[in-house]
């Protein structure tokens, strides 16, 4: 039997360190649950444990977004309407609450994930910019679909509701793990669906000019890095399918203290365009996992409620070892970056960095580009 390479080798090794996370949290749970335990489970050491991932943390959002990713929903039944959809994704997310559960049958750590975002700083604001990512998304495939009869207009920014929604549906999450019995499934689905009705005189306000960083005129070849196949693909994280990088477009490589960036990329992009995001972070190790898990639910939720022509248009890879990001000219990433660039022919023609670089690179006619 040949020998493992190098690489071989870590991977097994991260995955038998995720098996033994996911028995050591079923069996414990994660305040109870300790790295060393972790590492006796996996026959490894402390050290081996902490050289795959950078603590306890790390590994409980790496587990949980490992089983979101492989779970499977319920078949989808997509709403026609703004309100029919937005009942059926109020079920899809009650469906995993222990309100509608038995507490047995429920993940043990995702009873306990709400307290430990509220622990530390350093993951509540992650965590409320991949929400607004949600409302952004769920806003976009609202205004894919016909109005109920009650809006004045069809079309429009729907974005407000779905935040108004997303609230509706954290809250309900909060306590049902905190005030058991409170939460009547029922009503919070029925909340939600008039949601769908309401007319909130939403409109899209992107940055002021002041802000928008300058667009810079490039020529320059846009060359995929090695993790990208050979047909120049990357899985996309909602969609669940490869995404072309090298095809015309928007890419916007944005830290996850500024995901909310994108939506002014998506609308100011010309009718037919590619927007890709890329996610990226300055603690990948922690801070990835906990984005791919909340993604992964955001699509089991979207598959339940929404037919697939309304899915928004925008694409969104992870680019945990900063590759692509290097590829569009942004050498060093944190989770405040914000940087885009405009590709045509598969050559870069523009850049922009800073905030407002999405809407600079989006907004900009392609032969103002070359000018």
């Amino acid at each position: 039997m040949s020998r493992l390479t190098r690489a071989q080798a870590q991977q097994r090794n991260r995955a038998g360190v995720l098996s033994a996370a996911r028995a050591e949290f079923a069996a414990r749970g994660y305040r109870e649950a300790t790295v060393d335990g972790i590492a006796g489970r996996a026959g490894l050491t402390r050290g081996a444990v902490y050289s795959n991932f950078p603590g306890k943390r790390a590994l409980y959002f790496a587990v949980l977004a490992d089983d979101a990713e492989r779970a499977e929903g319920p078949p989808p039944a997509p709403g026609r309407t703004q309100r029919e959809a937005l009942g059926a994704y109020a079920r899809a997310t009650l469906a995993r609450l222990p309100v509608t559960t038995r507490l047995a049958d429920a993940a043990p750590p995702a009873l306990e994930l709400v307290p430990e975002v509220l622990d530390d700083d350093r993951v509540r604001r992650p965590f409320a910019q991949l929400l607004k990512l949600q409302a952004i998304l769920l806003g976009l495939a609202l205004e894919g679909l016909r109005p109920a009869a009650v809006l004045p207009k069809p079309g429009g920014r729907r974005v407000r509701v779905a935040e108004a929604a997303l609230t509706t549906l954290q809250g309900a999450s909060v306590l049902a793990q905190t005030s058991p019995g409170f939460v009547e499934p029922f009503h919070i689905v029925a909340t939600c669906e008039h949601l769908g009705e309401l007319d909130l005189s939403d409109s899209w306000q992107p940055v002021y000019a002041a802000h928008v960083p300058p667009l810079r005129p490039a020529d320059e070849p846009w060359t995929l890095p090695d993790f990208a196949d050979e047909s120049g693909t990357r899985p996309d994280a909602v969609h669940g399918e490869p995404v072309d990088l090298a095809a015309d477009g928007v890419v916007a490589v944005l830290g996850l203290h500024r995901l909310a960036a994108v939506e002014e990329a998506v609308r100011a992009a010309p009718p037919g365009a590619q927007v890709t995001a890329v996610l990226v972070s300055g603690t990948p190790g922690e801070l990835m996992p906990l984005a791919r898990l909340m993604l992964a639910e955001f699509r089991r939720c979207l598959t339940a409620a929404f037919p697939r022509p309304a899915w928004p248009r925008l694409r969104i890879v992870y680019d945990e070892s900063g590759e692509l990001a290097a590829a569009a000219g942004v050498d060093a990433v944190s989770d405040a970056t914000e940087a885009a660039v405009r590709v045509v022919s598969g050559r870069i023609v523009a850049r922009a960095e800073g905030y407002g670089a999405c809407l600079a690179a989006a907004g900009a006619s392609v032969a103002a580009t070359r000018l």
